[in-house]
């Protein structure tokens, strides 16, 4: 049986092997997206100069959510992530989906981004 820790630990390891490869420049950032059991959070993070140029989480008050943890709530952090990120001037960016599987809540988060105006 498979349980959670061991989950999270196959999930650290597979995060820790695409960062070794994936970095955000000043020119093209990186979307880092990290989900937890309760909430879903996304920031630009310029990795060159270790900032974080723009985030937005299922905790912001501006979203006004009923439930924080469905696809939904993961549509509306993406639309104001990339809202956010362009009023700073940032149109490309690389996708970093935190080691989790293009599915569900990130794969909602990232469609939401892109049609909101980011490009990756």
């Amino acid at each position: 049986m498979i349980t959670k820790a061991d989950k999270n630990a196959t999930r650290k390891k597979r995060h820790a092997r695409v960062r070794a490869k994936l970095s955000g420049t000043t020119a093209r950032p990186r979307l880092n997206v990290f989900r937890s059991n309760q909430h879903i959070y996304a920031q630009v993070i310029d990795d060159t100069n270790s900032v974080t140029i723009a985030s937005a989480s299922s905790l912001d008050k501006d979203l006004n959510l009923t439930s924080t943890n469905n696809v939904e709530a993961a549509q509306k952090v993406g639309e104001l992530v990339a809202k956010r990120a362009v009023e700073k001037g940032i149109e490309s960016v690389v996708f970093d989906r935190g080691g989790y599987l293009y599915h569900g809540r990130v794969k909602a988060l990232a469609e939401a981004a892109r049609e909101a105006g980011l490009q990756f």
